[in-house]
């Protein structure tokens, strides 16, 4: 027993947690991306998709389609929601819904800020984007040349404003720098989100907390993986870990250390929920960790309709609308490049 959540949770939240398991319920089944896989053109993939709730937004699109089409069009449908969601709420769940849109900001100034430094057209990037992740000044991140910049200049009238004051330095931008600040923000942007559902308490508190727990240790293992052979130090990557999660601390300081993949995968073979994860893996391997990653989130952001009278149903229909995403642009890409053996490699099925 949470407290008392059934009494009051409907007067604010229950339209629009109807509406959520309303949205989900029109997610792609496995029979439908069974039939997505046979689909020989891009345009058997848009017939297909036009009887389901992506239908109107394909169905003026002419001929010839392309991925990036069927990808903008489907992340379209994904911001309508959010924002029929979004004008709706009342406090606290409009900060909640808020803060799923954070991680997409940090995403889109690393976007922005990588190509500037290798002299892409600030038009170009901005149109790369995600749509969630926009707020009025993002063009102007092309001026900054050091953090101190990027954050006097541009970010301190942002959400992202508090996260920022770990990495303010004032190095110049190169990619290395960009890496770690990317990993800084969502560092910060995690913990912040962690004590906010804490805050919520109830059910929210406990089904959130696994779900940013989980995310937290996934960040930790990638960071791992990715900073192995690189300039940074034992020190440097363990500040990059989030302070809480499952691997938090005794974990971090074993991945702190790990030197390469078959250490990473000793350390975390010791935490039961991610032993079935490592042992897919054959030695020495990485690729298969990416998907066996998202098919743990999936399995989770699942398991958070199971319950009723809390705030954790909005971030997971907007996690598997963007797993959705992913998958569509895969079977796109196979298709349109002729690789249909490699379909099945990277769809991760959500029911």
């Amino acid at each position: 027993m949470y407290g008392f959540e059934a009494l009051t949770f409907n007067i604010h939240g229950g339209y629009l947690e109807a509406i959520v398991r309303g949205y989900r319920s029109g997610l792609l089944t496995a029979s439908d991306y069974n039939n997505l896989c046979q689909c020989e053109t891009l345009e058997d993939i848009k017939m297909h998709l036009s009887a389901t709730e992506y239908g109107p937004y394909l169905q003026n699109e002419p001929s010839p389609l392309y991925t990036t089409t069927i990808v903008e069009k489907c992340t379209l449908k994904l911001v309508d929601e959010y924002k029929h969601m979004l004008t709706q709420a009342t406090e606290p769940l409009s900060t909640f819904l808020e803060y799923i849109t954070y991680g997409h900001m940090i995403d889109n100034v690393v976007l922005i800020v990588t190509g500037t430094l290798h002299e892409r057209d600030v038009q170009e990037l901005l149109e790369k984007c995600h749509p969630l992740g926009m707020f009025d000044s993002i063009a102007t991140l092309a001026v900054a040349q050091n953090m101190r910049e990027l954050y006097r200049l541009v970010l301190v009238d942002t959400p992202l404003a508090p996260y920022f004051s770990e990495c303010i330095t004032s190095e110049d931008l190169d990619d290395m720098n960009i890496e770690i600040m990317r990993n800084t923000l969502y560092k910060a942007y995690l913990e912040d989100f962690y004590r906010f559902c804490q805050k919520l308490g109830g059910a929210t508190a406990e089904i959130m907390s696994d779900i940013l727990a989980f995310e937290a240790d996934r960040r930790a293992v990638n960071i791992t993986i990715n900073s192995i052979g690189t300039e940074l130090t034992r020190d440097d990557r363990r500040k990059l870990y989030s302070n809480f999660g499952l691997l938090y601390p005794y974990g971090h300081e074993e991945l702190a250390v790990c030197e390469d993949i078959d250490q990473v995968r000793s350390s975390m073979e010791k935490y039961p929920p991610y032993h079935s994860i490592f042992s897919k893996l054959s030695y020495g391997e990485s690729q298969v960790l990416d998907k066996a990653f998202y098919e743990e989130e999936v399995k989770r952001l699942c398991l958070a309709f199971e319950q009723q009278f809390h705030y954790g149903v909005f971030f997971a229909y907007m996690r598997l609308k963007e797993q959705e995403i992913r998958n569509l642009m895969w079977i796109s890409e196979c298709v349109a490049q002729n690789q249909k053996s490699r379909v099945h490699d990277s769809v991760v099925f959500i029911f």
